[in-house]
Parts: structure tokens; sequence; C-alpha cells
């Protein structure tokens, strides 16, 4: 394996790009090493100016090319127990250990460690796409998409290197995250039926949502697992004490969706039965009880056709003749729904992904350099 993907990936893991800090000094250091290369590149700040995506170009100014993906921040290490420096990279028995090696700095890593081969006679530009905040809901890329629309040469097709075990994917399930609070009316518990138990509701929107996760289930498709969508409630707090009527009730729950299904019709199913039933009974005994929902996240799923010829040049550069699908989400979603097809396809697994000790095997980020160097040559060849 080429040195430098284990000094990038060094690298990167020791900045705690953790999402709820910034990530400017990863940023600042890849832009500064595509300034030595020659490379003209953009930074895209949150409006703070505390997070930037990045976006950059290489080769001729033509339409078309491929981009390659990846998002810069991680999920914490804090709380859990780890036996190696989570922001320290550890070689151990063929693995390299550390916060986002496998999630996923290890793709970023080989792309920066590419780039030096992309430079000579490339025929078709090649697109760099390194964004914040995707583990919080996609947030960052919004704006790094808004300013590739911009470019007078937009990319053909876009590699999205989250870990897959270098497997092309196709698709996966869109989300779409949101709070409920529930606002009742406090009393003594022992005069109970003059209050209006917000727990109490709450629990009674929930139910309908179990019930209206069972019809979810009619829709199928066996590519995705589960082969369904899926509704789930997270975390909920309300109430005080027990012998206090709960006032106040919250809770949030998430839809996981296929791709071709419309997460609106769910919706708008769990909070018309608020407007119509709950509301108007708590309403009965105080006016100021009321039922709000607060979009947390969301982001489309995505399904590019197999068939298609972004699908079957990923393939033929992986090595690896089909694509599957992965129960995660990823910003690929909006990639595609951008109008640039899509696939992701990256080094490591998400089963290491988020927990303590997180790894990723050299031999996936050497498969990975190895399909950077087929895409490589293919650039430099295609007419």
């Amino acid at each position: 394996m080429n040195v430098n993907v284990k000094e990038w990936l060094s690298r990167l893991i020791a900045f705690d790009t953790t999402s709820r800090l910034s990530n400017l000094q990863l940023i600042e250091a890849i832009a500064g090493y595509l300034s030595e290369l020659g490379i003209t590149h953009q930074l895209i700040y949150n409006s703070e100016r505390s997070k930037a995506n990045l976006y950059a170009r290489i080769g001729p100014v033509t339409a078309g090319g491929v981009m390659l993906s990846g998002h810069t921040d991680v999920v914490p290490a804090q709380g859990q127990v780890w036996q190696m420096p989570p922001f320290q990279l550890t070689e151990q028995q063929g693995r390299y250990y550390g916060r986002g090696t496998a999630d996923m700095k290890g793709f970023i890593a080989c792309v920066l460690a590419a780039l030096p081969d992309f430079l000579t006679a490339l025929h078709v530009p090649l697109h760099l796409a390194f964004s914040y905040d995707e583990e919080v809901g996609c947030l960052g890329v919004r704006s790094l998409i808004d300013a590739i629309h911009d470019q007078p040469c937009k990319p053909a097709l876009c590699i999205v290197g989250e870990p897959t075990g270098m497997r092309p994917v196709f698709g996966h399930k869109g989300k779409a995250a949101m709070r409920c609070h529930v606002r009742g009316h406090a009393c003594h518990s022992a005069y109970a039926p003059e209050g209006v138990n917000a727990v109490e509701y709450a629990a009674r929107l929930i139910s309908h949502m179990c019930t209206l996760a069972e019809t979810l289930k009619q829709h199928q498709d066996s590519r995705f697992s589960p082969p369904f969508s899926t509704l789930h409630t997270g975390v909920i707090c309300g109430g005080n004490a027990l012998n206090i009527v709960p006032a106040e009730c919250s809770f949030d729950f998430e839809l996981r969706h296929l791709p071709d299904s419309s997460p609106q019709a769910t919706l708008d199913a769990i909070t018309g039965f608020a407007r119509q039933q709950l509301i108007p009974q708590m309403k009965q005994t105080e006016e100021t009880c009321d039922i709000r929902f607060t979009r947390l996240s969301e982001y489309p799923g995505l399904c590019t056709d197999v068939e298609s010829v972004a699908a079957r040049q990923i393939m033929a550069w992986s090595g690896v003749s089909d694509a599957g699908t992965v129960p995660y989400g990823t910003e690929g979603g909006l990639f595609h729904e951008a109008g640039i097809p899509t696939l992701v396809c990256g080094p490591g697994n998400m089963d290491q992904g988020h927990k303590p000790d997180e790894y990723v095997a050299i031999d996936q980020l050497d498969q990975c350099s190895a399909m950077l160097q087929n895409l490589c040559r293919w650039m430099q060849s295609s007419d």
C-alpha cells in the first residue's frame, strides 16, 4: 500500500472533528495540500464560519467526469470505553484503529494519497466534495450541492466513499427525524380528571404510530433490509413527579422509508391524528393545550439503476461485478436528487463504525487505492 495513505489517515484522525466541533483545521490541512499540488479549490462555510465544505475540480473544464465525496465529521468517542486512543492512529494485526478510520476518513485518505496520479493528462475532470455535519442529518452537503450547481461543468456521476467493504451500493432508505412536543395542563394527581396528562396523550400518539408502522410492512422491496419502511420512537421525556399530572412531554421519532415511497404521507397521518383526534379532546379541558411537531433532519433515499452507465463503470473500477444496498443513510441520495447519478463504495464496514476501537482493515484501503488507480487510468484514456 502507498505509505501516503497511512500518513494521511494518521493526520486526519488526529483532528477531532466530532460533529459538535469545528472541522476547519482538517479542511484547511486538505486545502493547503491541494494548493501545494496546484489544485484550485473552494471552501463553502456555514453561517458562523466555524465549519466548511471543500469543493475542487482537477482536469479539463468540461462537463462530465467523476466526483469523489466524503464527510469529514465523526461521531463522539466520549462516553465510550476505548482500548486504543480514539484520535491517534494505532496499527495492530492488519488494522488501523481510531475514530473515523472506517467512517469515513479512510476513504478520504486514499483519495488524497492518489491525487498526484490524477494530475497527469486527464481527459475528463475529477471533482472532490468533502462535507461537514453528515452525522447529524446531512446538513453541510446541501450548501456544497448548491455550489456545484453554480459550476459551469458538473460531474456525470458520484462515488460516496462510505464504508461498504468496497462493494458498490446502489441504494439505501431515506430518513425523516421529527420531535413531537405535547403541552398538557398540570394539576394535583388527586384531581387527575381536571388536568390534561401530556404523557398519556403522547402515549396515545405513539400507539397510533405503532399501528401505522404495521401498515408500512404491506409495501415491501426485497432489495432492502428490512424490506419495508420503519417507524421508530427513540427518545421520550415528560413529567416532574408522580403526584403531578404532567403538563409537558416530548418524544423523538424517525421514519426510514424505502426510496420509492414518500415520507410525507406517513408524517401527515401522524400529524393529522394529533390535529383531528387528540388536540380537540385536550382543548375541551384547557384551551392552551397543544401538540407541535419539529423536523430535526431528513435526507432522501438512494436507488440508482444498476444497469446504468454510472453503476457499471463503478463496478468495473472496483472490480466487483454486483451492487447491493445498505441499511444506513448517506449523502448519496442528495447528490442523486440533484441530478448526479450516485453509488456508494468505500473501505471498511459500518459494523466497525460508531463503536469503541473503530478500525479499518489495511487490505480494504489497498482495495480502495486500487479502485482509484483504475479510475485514474480510465480518466486518462477516456475520450
